[in-house]
């Protein structure tokens, strides 16, 4: 790549503040939330509008060049991790909420709109964004339909697809279309959760969601994690389903004390934090069954918020769980398996076992009732070595994960940390067929190479397609499907 002359190309399309080359400013965008992995970006862009973006993405076409699309950079499995020899766009600047229609019950956003900006901005009118991240303060929502996000109401109102209606993006090669609207393949489907390896998003359409008539909190600790397992198990056989319901470890507990001392009981092994929410009556009956369940499971506290600032303290423990690991360790490694709920006790003895031999520390937080594990496997840095052996444990816990019927990932992504785990879970005709349809959008493999397959193709090395394979996705900037 001649950096020269695209930065020079590229500052004729941006101005001089929309392109970094400085080695130190680069420096800033060398790894996404996961910072395990690490490379500096050859070129950095900061566009304004999808025309700018599409102008960019068909120079690198022309020129060969391998492009990576980032919003906030909180994504934990590498999916935004830039190419040295290639140009990073950065949509953060693309924070415009375009549209609010509550008749119809839905807000229109461009991509680096932050998650909970949305629900904002729509509350007053009764309604909220459902996908809630951990991160949702400072997520983007282009990068949310990258990874397909979820959070911790996705036991009840799915992920991130399940809230988007339409997308308009720019593909491989530099058209600017439409996918969501109108009859035929899902094509929106596909696009979302494919971590930016099919093209990049520059437009979002949400669905909406009204802001329910009741929402109660509890907060339930337990000596042991299995006690708490227990509890789960027994709420999600008794027919409630909580809007949320969510567990820490008390590793976990403690970084969060030491991050934003949010007072959960002293001692706890475990804690179970269960939302619900609806109609009054029903909220009121189920949520008595809730605190029976736990009482039962062994829960020595029980702790019901009163209202909107003690439902708030409740949850900043676990919202601020994965940043505040880094008050108890220089190091760590954010895990996303998933399990099914049966397994749970079996597999966190595994845990426990793996960290012990291995002398990792590890700290469990979870999405208890859909099984969607987040182990932070915790490491020192200075240490030789001790990378390594994290490394090693955080893929034994994908397999154990495997092994009992799950997967490597529920909302993360794969993105270049898990990709040598695909193969455990795909045979290598299904990993073929995968990176058909990739190829079918980017035929050239320039958009955001080297993420989710471990052993990146050609479109001519993949079995049944050609070098010149024309793009699912028709050209024409007012096309629809």
């Amino acid at each position: 790549m001649d950096v020269a002359a695209m930065a020079e190309r590229f500052t004729e399309l941006l101005g001089a503040d929309g392109v970094i080359t400085d080695p130190v400013r680069l420096r800033t965008y060398e790894c996404d939330g996961l910072t395990y992995h690490k490379a500096t970006p050859g070129i950095v862009v900061l566009p304004d509008t999808a025309e700018q973006i599409a102008a960019m993405v068909r120079e690198c076409s022309a020129a060969g060049v391998p492009y990576v699309a980032r919003g906030s950079g909180t994504g934990l499995s590498g999916g935004a991790l830039p190419r040295t020899d290639g140009v990073l766009i950065v949509t953060s600047r693309m924070r415009r909420i375009l549209e609010i229609d509550i008749e119809n019950q839905r807000a229109v956003v461009e991509p680096g709109v932050i998650n909970l900006d949305v629900t904002k901005a729509v509350r007053p009118h009764g309604y909220y964004y459902a996908p809630d991240p951990s991160s949702q303060q400072i997520c983007s929502i282009g990068g949310n339909v990258a990874e397909n996000s979820g959070g911790a109401h996705c036991l009840k109102y799915g992920f991130t697809a399940h809230h988007v209606l339409a997308c308009e993006i720019v593909t491989p090669e530099g058209e600017i279309v439409t996918i969501g609207e109108g009859p035929g393949y899902d094509l929106l489907g596909v696009f979302i959760g494919a971590e930016g390896t099919l093209g990049i998003t520059t437009k979002i359409t949400v669905r909406l969601t009204r802001l329910p008539e009741t929402v109660q909190t509890l907060l339930a600790a337990f000596e042991s994690m299995e006690a708490g397992g227990e509890a789960v198990s027994a709420i999600i056989s008794a027919g409630v389903v909580p809007a949320a319901i969510e567990m820490m470890d008390a590793l976990s507990i403690e970084a969060a004390e030491a991050a934003v001392q949010c007072s959960y009981p002293a001692g706890a092994g475990a804690v179970l934090i269960v939302e619900l929410d609806g109609p009054e009556s029903e909220v009121r009956r189920q949520f008595a069954d809730v605190e029976r369940l736990c009482r039962a499971s062994g829960a020595f506290e029980i702790r019901i918020a009163a209202d909107d600032a003690e439902r708030g303290l409740i949850w900043a423990g676990r919202k601020s769980a994965f940043a505040a690991v880094g008050r108890i360790s220089p190091a760590y490694i954010v895990q996303d398996g998933v399990i099914p709920r049966t397994a749970l006790s079996g597999v966190l003895a595994r845990i426990d076992e793996l960290s012990r031999g291995s002398g990792i520390r590890v700290a469990n937080v979870f999405h208890a009732g859909d099984g969607n594990l987040h182990p932070l496997v915790l490491f020192d840095d200075a240490e030789p070595g001790a990378g390594e052996r994290a490394e090693k444990v955080s893929g034994q816990i994908l397999d154990l994960c495997i092994e009992h019927g799950g997967s490597i990932t529920g909302e993360h992504g794969v993105g270049v940390d898990k990709a040598r785990h695909m193969p455990r879970m795909f045979t290598a005709g299904d990993l073929d067929t995968m990176q058909m349809v990739r190829c079918g959008f980017d035929p050239a493999g320039l958009c955001n190479p080297g993420k989710i397959f471990p052993t990146p193709r050609l479109c001519g090395e993949v079995p049944g397609v050609h070098k010149g394979v024309h793009p699912l996705v028709a050209s024409g900037r007012a096309e629809q499907f």
